[in-house]
């Protein structure tokens, strides 16, 4: 590994019935980090070092991604059952509550593990995610479904694993250097440590199902009866996310009784990478801050 080798411990627990490797650095309360789509715990890199000086922070492979066990079948990528990873990692690490962080895809699980869980989320921290409300909202919107063409594209059985692995994995490097504002922010070792990470047999099926399975729970989104979280949030939105709109962002409000919003522009949907030193500030900043969370109602 190009960065952080020797500084992180690399272990695995297993959670909900699946073995999920993570890395983890430092000691204290719990900052459990949860990556997004085509990454995997490396995504983290800059943050964790960072807040190891008061955290134990724990990176987790989410199940499917790169080192963590890549059950089979749609169904294994289900909502629920990434809700159970968390609360067995929770858990398992010997802990009640953590701080919760999370991009994309990982994001979108810290949202609804916030709902479920409460009373395990000390602070929730989400980046370049929506609230699962605008979320399912946005997909009303013909800006959003043209910037969410991917996900129908994932919907096809085969095709999206040939695409992704052709020419050496080179649309997975793509990923992140099309779409970031700051192209010198992905080294020629991150990308291939990215690339290597999707590489590794049943990654590739296992990343798109969560696509696969999330395409029939979208209309849910907008028909759940959301209530209002009452625990502290912050949300980091880089406003060049060719993915997703930064109008997804806002009434965010009615659904956070506690919430802070930092735009940051001029940068891209890997905000964490993209803009470390000033995320890394941000998140400092808000978990310094003096507020106390109260859970849903």
């Amino acid at each position: 590994m190009s960065v952080l080798e020797g500084e992180v411990r690399r272990a695995s627990i297993t959670a909900n019935g699946v073995k999920l490797h993570y890395v983890t650095q430092g000691e204290g309360s719990l900052m459990l980090m949860l990556h997004g789509f085509p990454e995997f715990w490396y995504s983290w890199r800059h943050q964790i070092p960072e807040f190891a000086k008061d955290y134990q922070v724990v990176a987790l492979d989410l199940r499917g991604y790169n080192d963590s066990e890549k059950p089979e079948g749609v169904a294994a990528y289900g909502m629920g059952e990434l809700l159970k990873d968390v609360e067995g990692v929770i858990r398992g690490l010997g802990y009640e509550s953590c701080v919760l962080v999370g991009h994309d895809w990982g994001g979108a699980i810290a949202w609804n593990f916030a709902y479920t869980h409460p009373e395990m989320v000390d602070r929730l921290i989400v980046m370049n995610i929506p609230h699962p409300a605008k979320f399912g909202e946005g997909f009303s919107t013909p800006q959003q479904l043209q910037r969410s063409w991917y996900f129908f594209f994932f919907q096809l059985p085969w095709l999206p694993e040939l695409l992704l692995q052709w020419n050496d994995y080179e649309a997975i490097a793509s990923a992140f250097t099309e779409m970031a504002v700051d192209k010198t922010a992905f080294s020629y070792a991150d990308l291939e440590t990215y690339k290597d990470a999707a590489a590794k047999r049943g990654a590739l099926t296992a990343m798109l199902n969560y696509y696969r399975n999330a395409f029939s729970e979208i209309h849910n989104l907008t028909q759940q009866k959301w209530g209002v979280l009452h625990i502290p949030t912050l949300m980091i939105w880089g406003e060049n996310d060719a993915a997703l709109g930064k109008e997804l962002t806002y009434g965010t409000e009615a659904y956070v009784s506690d919430l802070q919003i930092k735009y940051i522009p001029n940068c891209s949907h890997w905000v964490q990478q993209e803009q470390p030193e000033l995320v890394n500030r941000y998140m400092r900043e808000f978990l310094e801050s003096n507020t106390t969370g109260l859970g849903v109602m």
